[in-house]
């Protein structure tokens, strides 16, 4: 089942039936999907029905609640053909601003054969596996370059370090779970074994990057931007159920998904730009220039992408460049250990949530650590539903205020904004690693 939501940032659910409904499913009650429309309900009737939340047993049945959207908008909607911003394929397309998904958007996908041609299928987000093959087949009987029929087909997910993952024919909206550089094959299964990642994936060449021609004001003001629109996304049911569900979730989190795989992909980011630069003075400016757009996130409050970047600058593939860190002025480098300092886990990452508890909203916080304490907790068999009431609020006093920039728009912005949004990475730590001993052998 997939969460149906509309646009989370302009609606609230009440707290007592948000966690009963999805603690519920620890003690085996029945938990029906919700539908929100897209514009606001009032609540109100709903909310004075509902045990106010520090009265509220999770041990009751919990019955569902329909709220659905209109007819002409749903229609409307299913005429969109939306892309994941990991996957754009049109420059306009990357350039709008990020709604909501909804398990019925329907998506453009590449699903790869072992040869590494590919169909492009359309396809909606919940599609299950046994759909997205049915979709696959049918083109591949029409491709002038199959010499056979395809027969039982597979549908894995290759990343760019070789790692494979079978999906069962019942899963469903496997689209959001794939990593930075993970792509869907379709094969038989005497082909899995011999399944390879892009060439492209496993190949780079080193160059010059866009990144040097870009101001860190800029890049720093994109990434905040685009950052604010994934956050706003998430509905805070997406959130509750991560935390009570994580993996096993009877339905996808898709936008939380999004955001946490965002995370990833700027610290992948940062490690790749560096590692692409050959020139040494060239390298210490970048690393100057990324940790400049660290402490510009951080005063924007944007501590996805300011933690994402240290993160980023701390992969040991970038650690190790000697020479590298031996060129960077004193300043930048004790900057950079003060941020160090607050992505420090020590004392249960205290750094960071003194932080957390000094800034006003809107901020954006770092979605990883966010469930991490809640879904520690749920590891432990201690449910808390208090403290993920509390996490909930704390998500809805993050937004409890739009994101409002001064930053006047440069000539070239519109070029920034693509590049931020469709980064292109690389993410196998061993490719990572061969090219750092590559630019400052070990004996340097």
């Amino acid at each position: 089942e997939i969460w149906d939501g509309g646009s989370p940032s302009s609606r609230t659910m009440p707290l007592s039936i948000l966690l009963k409904q999805h603690s519920s499913g620890l003690t085996g009650n029945i938990l029906n999907v919700l539908e929100w429309p897209s514009q606001s309900p009032d609540l109100n009737p709903i909310e004075n029905l509902l045990y106010d939340f520090a009265d509220a047993k999770t041990d009751k049945t919990v019955y569902c609640v329909s709220l659905s959207s209109s007819e002409e908008d749903k229609e409307i909607r299913k005429k969109q053909v939306r892309p994941l911003f990991r996957h754009f394929r049109r420059i306009d397309a990357c350039l709008q601003p990020r709604e909501a998904f909804r398990g019925s958007d329907e998506i453009f996908c590449r699903v790869y054969t072992p040869d590494h041609s590919y169909v492009t299928i359309r396809s909606r987000l919940s599609c299950r596996v046994g759909e997205i093959l049915a979709l696959v087949r049918e083109k591949l009987q029409y491709s002038e370059d199959q010499p056979t029929q395809p027969g039982n087909l597979l549908l894995v997910a290759v990343t760019s370090a070789g790692e494979k993952t079978a999906f069962r024919p019942s899963d469903e909206a496997v689209f959001t779970t794939l990593g930075v550089n993970t792509h869907l094959f379709a094969c038989e299964p005497s082909e899995l074994e011999s399944l390879l990642p892009l060439p492209e994936e496993i190949h780079w060449s080193p160059g010059d990057s866009k990144l040097h021609d870009m101001s860190a004001e800029e890049v720093a003001t994109q990434l905040v931007v685009f950052d604010w629109e994934l956050f706003s996304c998430v509905h805070e049911v997406e959130f509750v159920c991560y935390v009570f569900h994580g993996e096993q979730a009877r339905w996808r989190p898709l936008n939380l998904e999004l955001v946490l795989q965002r995370c990833s992909e700027v610290q992948h980011w940062v490690a790749t730009e560096i590692l692409q630069c050959q020139s040494l003075p060239k390298r210490v400016q970048l690393l100057r220039k990324f940790i400049k757009i660290a402490a510009l996130c951080k005063q924007q409050q944007d501590l996805l992408s300011f933690l994402a970047v240290v993160l980023g600058l701390d992969n040991p593939a970038v650690s190790r460049l000697r020479l590298t860190w031996e060129g960077l002025p004193g300043k930048f480098r004790k900057q950079f250990q003060q941020f160090e300092s607050i992505a420090d886990p020590s004392r249960n990452h205290k750094s960071y949530r003194d932080l957390m508890g000094s800034l006003r909203p809107p901020l954006i916080p770092f979605t990883p650590l966010l469930l991490k304490g809640e879904t520690d907790t749920h590891t432990l068999y201690t449910i808390h539903t208090h403290k993920v009431a509390e996490m909930v609020r704390s998500i809805r006093r993050y937004r409890s205020s739009q994101l409002a920039l001064d930053a006047e728009p440069s000539p070239s912005h519109l070029q920034t904004k693509a590049y931020i949004r469709q980064l292109q990475v690389i993410d196998n730590q061993n490719l990572l690693f061969e090219m750092s001993c590559k630019m400052e052998p070990k004996d340097m």
